[in-house]
């Protein structure tokens, strides 16, 4: 995942600088909650999610009609096996053809068959097999929208939450300050990435399903806007403060949940 994250920036070369500091956020975002970190159906839906957005940034300025919607949908798709709310994610696709391309209505189509073509796949192996369908829907449906219960916090992981979410905050209020002075595909990436933060707060707050486990997902956009934040303040002393307060309050975290 950690690599995913560098290269992404690497390969698109949005933030203008080469860095680890995605990397380096996205660890500090997924100790926030150590009872999360365990081998959960969210990190390899979020290693899907990475793969998902790299296809869509490739369909940039491409002639013709762009089929790495197809992929995308069919990565987002995957992810969706292992974490059903991923499926929200499809709105990516389209938002995705909107900024890139267009609005070409054979793309649309292209993303939604890439969307469909796991599970059909897995309807499939399911009837083949002779395992019960309706089982595997009604797992799909309650992983939707079957409420769950989301983990008490402590006074300080609210603390560090709150601080988390100003420092996201202020970051992307950098970035939207500079989007006009950037190069069109790094303004298409970052919009991409806050249409990702989007979805993600969203679900966070509307769906039931969704709870703290969000963060590994939230974490890929809040870090690359974290990474451009403390690479181009100029108030180099101010952004050394904010992070060091930062991960304080994550290693703190971390300290008080082994005792």
């Amino acid at each position: 995942m950690l690599f995913l994250l560098v290269n992404f920036n690497t390969s698109v070369f949005f933030i203008n600088e080469r860095t680890f500091l995605p990397a380096y956020f996205y660890i500090l975002f997924i100790a926030i909650f150590p009872q999360y970190q365990v081998l959960n159906p969210v990190l390899p839906a979020s290693v899907f999610l990475m793969l998902a957005m790299k296809r869509i940034m490739d369909s940039y300025r491409k002639p013709g009609t762009a089929y790495d919607f197809f992929d995308a949908g069919i990565f987002i798709s995957i992810g969706t096996l292992f974490y059903s709310d991923m499926i929200w994610f499809g709105v990516l696709l389209v938002a995705g053809i909107l900024l890139l391309r267009s609005g070409n209505f054979k793309e649309i189509i292209i993303s939604l068959l890439g969307l469909a073509a796991p599970f059909i796949l897995t309807a499939g192996l399911y009837y083949v097999f002779g395992k019960d369908l309706g089982l595997l829907l009604a797992d799909i449906r309650d992983n939707l929208f079957e409420k769950v219960t989301g983990p008490a916090f402590t006074r300080l992981t609210i603390i560090l939450l709150i601080y988390s979410g100003l420092v996201i905050l202020l970051s992307t209020g950098f970035l939207a300050m500079r989007m006009n002075s950037k190069k069109i595909k790094s303004r298409k990436t970052f919009s991409l990435l806050l249409w990702s933060l989007t979805i993600s707060v969203g679900l966070f707050i509307f769906v039931p399903s969704v709870s703290v486990e969000i963060v590994w997902i939230a974490g890929i956009p809040a870090c690359y806007t974290l990474a451009h934040y403390f690479i181009f303040e100029k108030k180099k002393i101010f952004a050394e403060i904010v992070f060091s307060l930062l991960f304080l309050l994550v290693l703190l975290v971390q300290i008080f949940s082994i005792f």
